[in-house]
Order: structure tokens, then C-alpha cells, then sequence
């Protein structure tokens, strides 16, 4: 998560408090989406940004979690993210988004 995207984020947890928080993540591998979801919930890893060393705890999801894709209208869903489920390896973003949610999320 680049370091732009990480001071929105602390700035938005600030101003809304954590609990109200959900991020949705984008990315077309599974070790990226865990990078950011890692940012976002037990602090930068790399100790580059604005959240290094920062808990948020923030609830993340995937595009192509299952509790984003029932939460969205189907036709929606299928014309903006459908395809790429065809090209991405979901299970192993699933995989590694619910780990990090287990292992970091306080919500």
C-alpha cells in the first residue's frame, strides 16, 4: 500500500473511528492483497509509511470475498469484477485475506 493510500486511511480511522472502517482491497495476487490487509490491520511491515507500527485493527475484505460478493448487487458485481474472477487465483486471496482478518482484526 503506497504511502498516499496509507495517510488516507489513519486520516479516515481518525476521523470515523476505527469501527466504522471497512477496507476493500483490489489486488490481482494473493501475497499483494495480504501486504495492504497486513497495512491496514497490524501496521506497515515494511516501516515505510504513515501506519508503520500503527494497529488499526480495520475489518478488510477482497473483491472476490464471498461477504463483499453477497453484498453487492449481482449484475453489479459480475459486470465490474466477474471476469477477473476467471484469471485471478481466488482461493488464495480468500485464503490469505481471512488469515489476515484472524490473526489482526479487532472488529
Amino acid at each position: 500500500m503506497d504511502l498516499e493510500n496509507q495517510n488516507r486511511v489513519k486520516a479516515m480511522t481518525e476521523k470515523y473511528g476505527a469501527e466504522n472502517i471497512i477496507v476493500l482491497l483490489g489486488a490481482a495476487e494473493a501475497e499483494a492483497a495480504g501486504l495492504a490487509a497486513e497495512t491496514v490491520t497490524n501496521g506497515d511491515p515494511t516501516y515505510a509509511g504513515s501506519l508503520a507500527g500503527v494497529q488499526l485493527g480495520l475489518r478488510v475484505y477482497h473483491a472476490v470475498d464471498a461477504e463483499f460478493k453477497e453484498a453487492v448487487d449481482p449484475a453489479v458485481y459480475d459486470e465490474q469484477i466477474g471476469m477477473m474472477e476467471m484469471v485471478l487465483d481466488v482461493d488464495s486471496i480468500i485464503a490469505e485475506m481471512s488469515s489476515m482478518r484472524e490473526q489482526f482484526c479487532k472488529f
